[in-house]
């Protein structure tokens, strides 16, 4: 029985390395039937705001696999990227790219006898990969970024149970929580929370930028890195450069009915057509989702064909040294296709299609007994000095309200600072309040200072259990 696919061939250099793959899978004797779907840039010329068509997205979330090439997102157009927007809309929540030192493929660290062999784990959904961004005043844009709970609970357990069912001995927390105490804090709390319930396998937590300067000094130390999206983004970039580059380092996204299966590197416009195209990504992106589908078999011999193709020298014009073992796209596919074993792989385990709920699922949320709004932070445009401000301000607070703090930037600049902090338009004003507020209080202190002030937001101060659950301004 063969399983149905959905395939999107992906611009630029995409048709020919996903043709390069389908014919190696062809040879394997892969049981998959493809549902060719439009997907690209194309269709954003087209109209579709999405970059797919209604078609194309009903038969990805009827057959629960995306196999895609590389897609260009229009520059300039007011449009989402097609690549983030799939794994957004279909909830593919972790991101997992394998970066592994191949035979063939020098590098730094192949010289040195240095072995990599990392998995990183990347969050998928959330951070500021929202995209929600608004222009508070002419000079000042604002960017939400959303760490959750749930969703930080749902790619630790996916690193935990990957790392289990994979030998892994080790997985590390990668954040910035000394800095974004909440956000990155969420994301470094629910970590410990799972990992307490994984002993078996150590579990450590490292900064962002400490991990960037240990990863290019000594990568082997590292096993499995799970991270916040934006910093996952960054840093699998970086370890794609240790072994090679791109062109090396397969990527699936995976959910919990929907994945897609990915080769991330760019369309390379400038080849296209050239027949100089790299198809080992793709191919290797092809073999996670093999092992996904359960056809570990082919799989397998997949990847030894491509072992022995690198470790005999043949390459593409991207990577390897000297003329004589250079090759093709089509080459280099007839060499690896040359390499397989020519024998019928087992019957695998039918893969489960997705079942399509009937509303969107609401992840389980942390359960509080107490939520009290503490006060109100006012974004306010003005080109007045702080102390101007806090005077016309203060005329329209109760007794109970008290402006506790004034800051620019995040920098603290009333009621201390120094004249040395530049400011630009738009200050933050805390104010706190010794009885609990109501949202309505919020509301007609704003409708009071619209006299004196434009606002450009509200955030309410909110202590949940008796924890006040907002930060300091710095200098505070």
């Amino acid at each position: 029985m063969k399983t149905t696919i959905a395939v999107a061939k992906g611009d630029g250099i995409g048709p020919e390395i996903m043709d390069a793959v389908l014919s190696i899978f062809e040879a394997a004797k892969v049981p998959l039937n493809y549902a060719y779907v439009d997907m690209g840039k194309s269709f954003f010329d087209q109209g579709y705001s999405t970059g797919m068509t209604p078609d194309a997205k009903n038969a990805v979330e009827q057959f629960g696999i995306l196999f895609k090439g590389p897609m260009e997102t229009p520059k300039g157009k007011g449009v989402k990227s097609i690549n983030v927007t799939a794994r957004k809309v279909w909830n593919t929540y972790a991101n997992k790219r394998v970066f592994k030192s191949l035979n063939g493929v020098e590098t730094v660290f192949s010289k040195a006898g240095i072995p990599i062999d990392l998995i990183v784990v990347r969050e998928n959904i959330e951070d500021t990969y929202g995209g929600i961004e608004h222009m508070l005043t002419p000079d000042v844009a604002l960017c939400r970024r959303f760490i959750t709970r749930p969703g930080s609970l749902q790619v630790h357990r996916y690193a935990f149970e990957m790392a289990k069912r994979e030998g892994r001995k080790k997985v590390t927390c990668v954040h910035k929580a000394n800095i974004m105490k909440l956000t990155d804090g969420i994301f470094l709390e629910t970590f410990r929370e799972v990992a307490a319930e994984y002993p078996e396998i150590q579990a450590q937590d490292i900064i962002v930028d400490d991990l960037a300067m240990k990863l290019v000094v000594k990568p082997h130390e590292f096993d499995v890195l799970v991270l916040p999206n934006l910093q996952g983004d960054i840093i699998s970039d970086l370890c794609a450069g240790l072994v090679g580059g791109l062109g090396f380092a397969p990527s699936a996204n995976i959910g919990e009915n929907i994945s897609i299966f990915e080769a991330v590197h760019g369309t390379a416009p400038d080849i296209q057509g050239q027949g100089l195209a790299n198809p080992t990504a793709l191919l290797m992106s092809g073999m996670m989702m093999l092992r996904h589908l359960g056809l570990h078999e082919q799989a397998k011999n997949i990847h030894q064909a491509l072992m022995q193709t690198l470790e005999e020298g043949y390459h593409t014009k991207d990577f390897g040294r000297g003329d004589d073992l250079l090759c093709n796209t089509q080459t280099f596919t007839e060499k690896i296709i040359a390499h397989l074993k020519q024998t019928e792989p087992a019957n695998a385990t039918p893969f489960a299609l997705p079942v399509k709920p009937s509303l969107n699922k609401l992840l389980a949320d942390k359960k509080v007994s107490q939520s009290v709004i503490r006060g109100v932070d006012v974004f306010l445009e003005s080109n007045e000095q702080p102390q101007q401000i806090a005077e016309k301000f203060q005329k329209h607070l109760s007794e109970e309200q008290k402006l506790i703090t004034m800051s620019n930037r995040g920098t603290q600049v009333w009621p201390t600072g120094s004249v040395f902090t530049e400011c630009i338009n738009q200050y933050r004003l805390r104010v706190e309040s010794e009885t609990p507020l109501q949202q309505q209080n919020v509301l007609d202190l704003a409708q009071k200072i619209t006299g004196d002030f434009k606002i450009c937001s509200l955030e309410w101060l909110m202590e949940y259990d008796g924890v006040k659950s907002y930060s300091l301004a710095q200098g505070q």
